[in-house]
């Protein structure tokens, strides 16, 4: 059991560090979900199956759809106001 808590434990540290390394705000946002996923999965191995079921639907599913809908937005409207916003950091 302790080795799935530490691999539990690795996966939400890389991909913590992935989300500040990575130039594309699309790879962030999905490794801000996988730290949400990982971290429920370890909510249920600590027994806490409510705590685990709402990050579940908070942490991974609608934050990771607000952000990704939002970033949608922020690319569409610059297009339109004739940026070269590209959707990473170095644009």
């Amino acid at each position: 059991m302790i080795w799935v808590v530490a691999l539990l434990v690795i996966i939400m540290l890389s991909s913590a560090v992935a989300v500040l390394v990575v130039e594309s705000q699309i790879s962030a946002l999905a490794a801000t979900s996988a730290v949400s996923l990982a971290l429920s999965v370890l909510f249920v191995i600590l027994k806490a199956p409510d705590v685990a079921m709402t990050e579940a639907v908070v942490g991974a599913g609608l934050s990771t759809v607000i952000l990704a809908l939002t970033l949608r937005r922020i690319n569409k409207n610059q297009a339109d106001k004739g940026g070269n916003y590209k959707g990473d950091y170095n644009a």
